[in-house]
């Protein structure tokens, strides 16, 4: 039995007539005489009995006609919840964030809920290059990273770039004003992220290209444990703006790190290219660029 011959059945128990049940269903009536007994050949039951003008079900009808209108429910949801998910209101929406994150995700996300409630959420954090990996393997669909990388392999929504700040605990000396990399180049440096990683070589790249050889004491990818040590007197630290505004409550200073020494922290969102994205994960992009206030609309590859 299919689905078709089900609904047949159901057709022919409701309507208690095999010529009203052929009217309702817009065929002759010959053709779906043969499916019944077709069903009941294959079934070796009697499904309807005919009493007088009407056609009464038997007790293994009525089992059947149970089944049957559970089956066609069943078939009526999947072909909704399949039409959802092709449609992205329906589905997972997986993405990757890095250390730093992005300042209006939460708020975005939020708004995404409002548009699309049915979805479900996989949202793994990580650093950028541990989260190209996530990408490349599609165990994500969408990661925010910290630039620069390697991303041949991806198209790239480019958000925004902002600057760099010297911290340090609130003991040592306060200056008045931005600083240079030769301010901080005596002071022990403790680093974000990990070595060979967007941050961690823009900050190491910058004090190359300044001819500077920094006082490096190691790199923490820990950020609220970074914070703790700077503010502790432990180290000093470079970090980028974002860092800033999502770890508050530190006794810290903060000095901006003056725009003439080319130091910035470019951020993106990456998918894989030359792979079709789920419309979950196109849906998500289209409201980021709506709503994120971060974008640079000028520097984006569209999406493949």
């Amino acid at each position: 039995m299919d689905i078709r011959q089900l609904r047949y059945f159901i057709a022919i128990v409701e309507e208690r007539s095999i010529s009203a049940a052929a009217r309702r269903l817009h065929i002759s009536q010959p053709p779906l005489s043969q499916q019944l007994r077709a069903m009941e050949e294959e079934l070796g039951a009697i499904l309807l009995e005919r009493n007088g003008k009407h056609m009464e079900v038997t007790d293994a009808g009525k089992t059947l006609y149970s089944y049957a209108l559970q089956m066609d429910q069943l078939m009526q949801e999947a072909k909704m919840e399949v039409n959802e998910v092709e449609n992205g209101v329906n589905g997972k929406l997986t993405m990757g964030v890095n250390t730093f994150s992005v300042p209006d995700l939460p708020e975005i996300l939020h708004q995404f809920q409002k548009h699309y409630p049915k979805v479900t959420y996989k949202i793994q954090q990580n650093e950028s290059a541990h989260l190209c990996q996530l990408v490349r393997d599609r165990a994500v669909e969408l990661a925010f990273i910290r630039l620069p990388l390697e991303l041949d392999d991806f198209s790239v929504l480019h958000l925004y770039t902002e600057p760099f700040y010297w911290i340090t605990s609130q003991k040592q000396k306060r200056f008045e004003h931005e600083v240079t990399l030769a301010d901080t180049a005596n002071e022990p440096l403790l680093l974000p992220s990990t070595q060979g990683l967007g941050v961690h070589y823009s900050i190491l790249e910058a004090y190359s290209r300044h001819d500077l050889h920094p006082l490096v004491v190691g790199e923490c990818s820990d950020i609220s444990l970074l914070m703790e040590l700077v503010s502790t007197d432990f180290c000093s630290s470079i970090v980028p703006e974002t860092l800033l505004h999502r770890h508050k409550g530190f006794s810290i200073h903060a000095y901006k790190i003056s725009s003439t020494v080319g130091m910035s922290s470019p951020l993106g969102l990456i998918w894989l290219k030359n792979h079709r994205l789920s419309n979950t994960a196109r849906n998500f992009i289209d409201l980021f660029k709506k709503e994120s206030r971060y974008l640079q609309h000028h520097a984006h590859k569209e999406m493949d």
